[in-house]
């Protein structure tokens, strides 16, 4: 019979994409103030891996990941989904949005995203919001899913992961008693 076990704390994990880079020093802003400092963040990558939302946002986006220092309960990623659709809508331009956010975390053996979209892969997680399984640790390395997006499938995301992996095991050596912040 399995024992019910506090989860391990994850790493915090939030990557947007825009049009105009400037903004995402506002992004970056708001989110180190509701959640701390930053730990790793990936350069700019251009987003071309769909034209879902060229209409909506126009073009070219760039994509940026961030990792944040302090690890989360996995609970509250819902939350931060939340806040993430909250500071969406606050820089939305006549409904449109010029900022897509999409919070997530990391643990050994996965990488989840939060969505408010739910699909056959995705588990309610409370308040609206779903967790996407999006890539898998197995044999030294983040593997795709079928339902992975491609962006979060491509070399150069899967290689900042696995870096920001490498930080989370000694971030989780140095929480012995797991202190993590709630949101």
């Amino acid at each position: 019979m399995s024992q019910p076990r506090p989860p391990k704390p994850a790493k915090l994990v939030i990557g947007f994409f825009l049009k105009e880079k400037g903004l995402g020093i506002h992004v970056v802003k708001a989110l180190v103030d509701k959640y701390g400092a930053v730990d790793m963040a990936s350069s700019w990558l251009p987003f071309n891996f769909t034209t879902y939302y060229n209409d909506e946002m126009g073009t070219p986006l760039f994509r940026r990941l961030i990792a944040f220092k302090q690890l989360i309960h996995q609970d509250s990623l819902a939350d931060i989904k939340l806040f993430a659709n909250d500071l969406e809508h606050e820089h939305s331009i006549n409904g449109k949005r010029v900022v897509n956010i999409d919070p997530g975390y990391l643990l050994h053996e996965r990488f989840v995203l939060a969505t408010g979209k739910n699909f056959s892969h995705r588990i309610h997680i409370g308040k609206g919001i779903y967790a996407d399984l999006t890539l898998m640790y197995t044999k030294g390395g983040f593997e795709p899913l079928p339902w992975t997006y491609p962006d979060y499938a491509s070399e150069y995301i899967m290689t900042f992961l696995k870096q920001v992996r490498k930080k989370y095991v000694i971030d989780l050596k140095q929480a012995g008693g797991f202190h993590l912040l709630r949101y």
